[in-house]
């Protein structure tokens, strides 16, 4: 014989404890010994039917209009913060009805107690949490630049200047706040961003400009060969020296041209005016940036050098805070 509990129900009418408990029976020989013809002892089929019964249970709720619903599994598993109570007995069950508190009573009353101060408590961190979550949507962080800027109006009210004299100067301040917020430099991983990304669109410069210079250096030798060529060309005297740079021109525009006859010198000299422009534009980037950059590494340098003082300062402050 294998019986098994399947559920606790509470009674809607009066709150009291119901439980359906399946006994279900082997196959009996005529030495009574009990033959296994079926799996019902297994551990596994306790939870299918519990799940099952549960099933059914919360689908004849539905259908008689109760919003009650029953689950087999336990709260844990639920994932319900809420402590269960324990099982009265019939016992303690009875002498609660008459009024007699009981051990197990009293414990389900704390029990009580304890859920409706965690529901409690749940709700104030869940009305927290809201609360902290519309204040950071609607509140911008404070960026680099206004941290700093702080810093350094206390410093300058304090008279504290043993950092670095330039930062304090106006002028070199202002470049430094402009920077962080032209910029929009949050905090210093931005920073540090910012200046690698500087030092990226320098090599990024040279990369393009090796290019160019080749193919500026090639087209200057094809126009410079096809004007000693063309000037050479209709004479019908050459001396030797003019004749060894006419063949000397012929030869190389021929392994030039691969077949052509057609000298586009033309296009050549456009392509030469429109990459000379090309490599003007990115020297003068070059040149900006490479100042740039070196400007970037002092207020870079500078805003390492103010936080690492202001971290030094700090550090007296909380030890004492932490001994109050």
């Amino acid at each position: 014989m294998f019986s098994s509990g399947i559920s606790n129900l509470s009674d809607i009418r009066d709150g009291r404890s119901k439980k359906c408990r399946l006994v279900l029976v082997h196959r009996w020989t005529s030495t009574c010994k009990a033959i296994s013809t079926v799996d019902w002892n297994e551990q596994t089929k306790a939870e299918e039917w519990r799940a099952a019964w549960a099933q059914l249970c919360n689908r004849a709720l539905e259908q008689y209009g109760h919003n009650q619903r029953i689950d087999h599994r336990s709260y844990e598993r639920q994932g319900i913060d809420q402590i269960p109570t324990v099982h009265l007995g019939v016992a303690a069950s009875a002498m609660e009805k008459r009024g007699i508190r009981t051990e197990r009573g009293d414990l389900n009353r704390e029990i009580e107690v304890t859920n409706q101060k965690l529901r409690q408590l749940k709700a104030r961190i869940a009305k927290l949490q809201k609360w902290l979550k519309e204040e950071q949507e609607n509140t911008e962080p404070p960026t680099l630049a206004d941290y700093i800027q702080g810093i350094l109006s206390r410093r300058a009210r304090e008279g504290k200047s043993q950092v670095s004299q330039s930062i304090y100067n106006l002028k070199d301040a202002a470049k430094m706040l402009n920077f962080l917020q032209a910029n929009n430099i949050m905090d210093m991983a931005g920073l540090d961003e910012k200046f690698k990304s500087m030092i990226g669109e320098q090599f990024d410069i040279q990369h393009k400009l090796k290019p160019i210079d080749r193919r500026l250096g090639t087209l200057k030798k094809h126009i410079e060969q096809a004007e000693i060529y063309f000037k050479y060309k209709g004479k019908k005297r050459l001396t030797e020296a003019e004749q060894i740079l006419f063949t000397a021109a012929h030869d190389y525009l021929k392994g030039v041209m691969n077949g052509k006859t057609a000298l586009p010198v033309k296009a050549w000299k456009a392509e030469y005016v429109q990459l000379t422009a090309e490599r003007e534009t990115l020297n003068r980037r070059y040149l900006a940036l490479k100042g740039e950059v070196k400007e970037a590494e002092q207020i870079r340098r500078s805003v390492y050098n103010i936080l690492r003082q202001e971290q030094r300062e700090q550090q007296p402050r909380r030890a004492q805070d932490m001994e109050r």
